[in-house]
């Protein structure tokens, strides 16, 4: 099956909207991402590691965070755009390294990784597996292993979201998977209303299509 690198029409719509910033904005974002050799953003944060899944859930797990995988590829308008907006804000950075072990793999990458049921396979395979088919792709994993129990990573995995998502959805991503959003509500799209309404009560404007999250953000989301 082919893989391309768009992430289906939701993301088409999303990336398809201007970036626009203000200059006091662009001053309070990190820095540019650097490129690997292999055409894949990087992150000094993201995860380093043998590459065993069920190591690293054990090891997210220890320090009372989750695991993530985020998968790219070279040449990806959307990766590239994720690294470029939307890991530079720092509230959104912030967020998940303290609540998440994010582990970056290649779609067509030939490192071996060892799936949680044991089965060792060259990224590309893994990716397979799990029927990855478009970048990024972010995967959300159970907060132990005996919830994996022994599954390969595509049936163990909690949230799947194939594509970009605007800084706003994307953050609230985060803590829809760190709070077990999905065990009361399936749909992420439902869940989020649910803080829109929040907002809207606490007077806090929000844009849904803007490359920045609201300024006054309550404190119990950051």
């Amino acid at each position: 099956m082919m893989r391309a690198f768009i992430a289906g029409f939701f993301a088409l719509i999303l990336a398809s909207l201007p970036v626009a910033q203000s200059e006091s904005a662009e001053q309070a974002l990190l820095p540019m991402p650097q490129t690997g050799e292999n055409g894949v953003h990087v992150q000094s944060w993201f995860h380093e590691s043998f590459l065993d899944l069920g190591e690293d859930l054990a090891d997210a797990q220890a320090q009372g965070k989750r695991l993530a995988i985020i998968w790219e590829q070279r040449g990806c308008p959307y990766c590239k755009r994720t690294h470029e907006v939307n890991l530079r804000i720092p509230a959104v950075v912030d967020y998940i390294k303290r609540n998440f072990v994010v582990l970056q793999l290649n779609l067509w990458g030939d490192r071996e990784v060892t799936d949680f049921d044991g089965e060792v396979l060259t990224e590309k395979n893994l990716a397979n597996k799990y029927a990855v088919l478009f970048t990024p792709t972010l995967q959300f994993f159970p907060e132990n292993l005996e919830k994996v129990g022994g599954r390969p990573g595509g049936e163990a995995e909690v949230v799947r979201i194939p594509g970009y998502f605007k800084p706003f959805h994307f953050f609230f991503l985060f803590h829809y998977a760190f709070e077990n959003g999905y065990e009361k509500e399936p749909n992420f799209q439902r869940w989020l209303s649910a803080i829109g309404n929040d907002l809207d009560e606490k007077g806090i404007k929000y844009d849904l299509w803007g490359d920045e999250l609201p300024k006054d953000l309550p404190e119990k989301y950051l």
